[in-house]
């Protein structure tokens, strides 16, 4: 079984580290670089070793593959055997893009890891490049609350260690991956996930499930960054917990050039509007006609206030978009405010100041910045 990571940032690299310290070397990692520049820079500045630093201790790790996604005219260069299982930590504006390169080596028996915090990627994906359901890979969608930040090429701080849940997105072909839970021979608290659910030997679609199951194994060996293999919509919740705080965190940040801690001034307002729209998603809201992503009614408004805090709490962190501003990179304000403002209009609930956020950030980037962080 082979493993690929696509986006080498700071998650992307904590996740390569730890999936290669914890499988058996007949097992690969590949690494994925962008370009031909990118890979030649860090096989010249790392050669092939990835480096965790935690509380100050520094830890190695070499044995990785490596491929690129940048096209070229020699055959050697040319890969076009089939990707099992790949681990998607790149930025959400880019996915998309990255994968419809990927879309000749993916099929129904691959396995597509999502790592993004924002929603709306799995949406348009599915849309976009996997229309056919038949065809379409396997996914898993991850909420990450490990802070990490790279301090070179290669080299990561594991900065907060946090929590991996994952889960199993429903399967277009009816396979039910959480059949243990409805088990009415066991007590409830006896009825685990259980890897059988997904495919076991003997099973006439062993083949097409087999790597499934493999990443989901490799996913719940990283004891160290806190995995966890959840129902998807425990996962589905903690990720709407996530896209809500950075849905006041990050755009903030950006629009007053500071860090963390100084939008605590400004999340009365967000909260308030983010409320009215969680208090609309009651028992009389048709399920069919919201999509995924959905905030569910049982996150209370009380409970996410508290996660905004908290995060706001954490001094001297720089969000990830304020750091795009500030380097004119584009900010992916559509897969966190822009998703609220979509959904309240599906609702029919007015989002003003989420609005206004997307507009003010659109603006804000159009303007040169000079200072850098």
């Amino acid at each position: 079984m082979g493993f690929y990571v696509l986006g080498l940032g700071a998650v992307g690299t904590l996740i390569a580290y730890h999936l290669r310290t914890a499988l058996p070397p007949s097992q690969s990692v590949t690494l994925i670089h962008k370009s031909y520049k990118n890979a030649w820079v860090a096989h010249r500045r790392c050669r092939g070793v990835l480096s965790v630093e935690t509380g100050g201790v520094i830890q190695k790790c070499d044995g990785f593959q490596v491929e690129v996604l940048e096209k070229h005219d020699r055959p050697d260069d040319i890969h076009t055997d089939p990707i099992e299982a790949v681990f998607v930590t790149a930025r959400m504006i880019k996915t998309t893009g990255l994968l419809s390169q990927l879309l000749p080596r993916l099929n129904a028996n691959s396995t597509v890891v999502l790592f993004q915090n924002g929603m709306g990627v799995f949406e348009e994906l599915v849309q976009q490049v996997f229309r056919n359901p038949e065809t379409r890979p396997n996914f898993i969608l991850a909420s990450n609350t490990n802070g990490a930040w790279l301090k070179g090429t290669g080299h990561v701080v594991h900065a907060e260690h946090g929590s991996l849940e994952f889960g199993i997105v429903s399967d277009p072909r009816k396979r039910d991956f959480e059949t243990s839970l409805t088990d009415e021979t066991k007590p409830k608290y006896e009825r685990h996930l259980s890897l059988d659910d997904i495919t076991r030997p003997g099973d006439p679609s062993y083949d097409q499930y087999r790597g499934l199951r493999e990443t989901v194994e490799a996913l719940n060996s990283l004891d160290t960054l806190g995995a966890k293999w959840c129902p998807i919509a425990d996962v589905q919740n903690a990720m709407r917990r996530k896209l809500v705080v950075d849905a006041v965190i990050e755009p903030l940040t950006a629009l007053m050039a500071c860090r963390n801690e100084a939008s605590e001034l400004f999340r009365a307002q967000l909260e308030k509007e983010t409320e009215s729209w969680i208090n609309a998603l009651g028992p009389n809201v048709d399920p069919s006609q919201i999509p995924v992503g959905r905030m569910p009614f049982e996150l209370e408004a009380e409970h996410l206030s508290e996660e905004v805090r908290r995060a706001a709490r954490r001094r001297g962190n720089i969000s990830t978009m304020l750091f795009d501003i500030t380097h004119g990179r584009p900010t992916e304000i559509q897969y966190l405010n822009g998703y609220l403002v979509g959904l309240g209009k599906q609702l029919g609930i007015p989002t003003p100041v989420n609005m206004t956020l997307c507009n003010l950030v659109h603006m804000r980037r159009a303007v040169p910045v000079e200072r850098r962080l």
